[in-house]
């Protein structure tokens, strides 16, 4: 059972009499996902109106106090805080969002938990699966919401492509391929920043594309083993508060792995951070003994499909679906067809769906990733770290 939140679920007509509760949020991290997770905050109760509750911020905490500072006043914090502790005693917060680093993940959603707040915390979940465990056995003891922020989940055409392969529209499942490819750091004289280092970050392009591991779950299902090998390109780099001085990478630049999956499919995931020209390019493909499925983030409101049965026609082959029907996942929430949902509105999707779970008491998954789904993606990294070290094949164990 959930923890009861401070407020009643209202019914449409007492929404529309200006009658819609709030839930207050904590948040950690100002930065890239602190801005991104607070623009859904900001957003979500006008798009999916009337919304469950009306997400009143209350508290952003991070390090630098005059960064934090400015966050509170852009993003409409009524507070700040150099001490996320602050947050766990404040009873007006009962929705913690942990944006920090990976390092700042299992110790600030322990106490939440404890404390009895409902979490959402960013991908991935923890440095390693021991931490990520930690964090489970939290949330289950507290009886708490909670998620874990693998926000492409939550975007139309991959939710359409999950009813599709669920369904059974391509049938037997045969091949997951899956790659993550950015260029940001190709400069060998881009600095030694937070997440090139293992001690904060845990892993360097394993965790940060741990998208394409959660996915194959969401679409495929459960992986049997792993087999892999990972790469350092650029050994050294400049310290980012001493220039003139290096630092050691500790972390990868790049991941390959083969997959074989608990169903008997097979697949490949591969990420890298060192692709010039490739900006945000994430893709997976899955084959299936009646078709074929295929999506690009950067043009994720399409989905590439191929049914088999069309194999006869003229026009056999791959066709594009633009997934902004109103009948589509989400569209009916948005904007008329055609008119293309961006990369932000995945976490507007994600949040309303968390905050309907903890006002209504719904289940977060299976379409939502909870933390035992961040758990399960912190174990297969593992697993694949542990492949590339040893130079052999492991059997996913969680």
């Amino acid at each position: 059972m959930a923890k009861k939140v401070g407020f009643v679920t209202m019914g449409e007509t007492e929404a529309k009499r200006g009658k819609i509760p709030e839930i207050g949020v904590g948040m950690l991290g100002y930065a890239f996902m602190g801005k991104a997770h607070s623009n859904a905050c900001k957003k979500m109760p006008y798009i999916f109106w009337p919304p469950p509750a009306i997400p009143k911020l209350i508290t952003i905490a991070g390090r630098a106090e005059a960064r934090v500072a400015e966050a509170a006043q852009r993003y409409g914090y009524k507070s700040y805080s150099t001490d996320w502790h602050s947050m766990m005693d404040d009873a007006r917060i009962e929705l913690f969002d942990n944006a920090g680093p990976n390092n700042m993940h299992e110790e600030p959603c322990v106490a939440a938990a404890q404390a009895g707040k409902h979490i959402l915390c960013e991908k991935p979940l923890a440095r390693n699966a021991a931490e990520a465990k930690k964090m489970l056995e939290a949330v289950k003891k507290a009886g708490v919401k909670h998620m874990c922020g693998f926000n492409y989940r939550f975007a139309p055409a991959v939710r359409l492509a999950k009813e599709l392969i669920d369904k059974g529209a391509i049938g037997q499942l045969y091949h997951f391929r899956a790659q993550y490819l950015q260029e940001w750091i190709v400069d060998p004289e881009f600095p030694l920043i937070w997440r090139l280092d293992e001690k904060v970050a845990g892993s360097g392009a394993l965790g940060d594309f741990s998208h394409i591991i959660d996915l194959a779950r969401f679409l495929v299902g459960e992986p049997k083993s792993v087999s892999a090998l990972t790469k350092t390109f650029i050994k050294e780099r400049p310290l980012p508060d001493k220039p003139d001085k290096r630092g050691k990478v500790t972390v990868d630049d790049a991941f390959e792995a083969i997959v074989e999956y608990e169903n008997g499919a097979v697949g490949t995931l591969e990420g890298s951070r060192f692709c010039p020209g490739r900006k945000n390019y994430e893709y997976f493909e899955v084959n299936g003994a009646k078709g074929s499925i295929f999506w690009n983030l950067e043009k994720l409101d399409e989905l590439d499909v191929y049914f088999d049965e069309e194999r006869y026609m003229e026009t056999k082959g791959f066709h594009k679906i633009s997934a902004t029907e109103s009948y589509h996942p989400f569209y009916d929430k948005w904007w008329p067809q055609g008119h293309l949902l961006g990369w932000e509105n995945t976490f507007v999707n994600q949040l309303h769906h968390f905050i309907d779970a903890i006002v209504n008491d719904k289940e977060v998954a299976p379409y939502g990733a909870t933390f035992e789904d961040g758990y399960r993606a912190a174990v297969i990294c593992d697993a694949i770290l542990k492949s590339a070290s040893l130079g052999k094949r492991m059997e996913i164990k969680y």
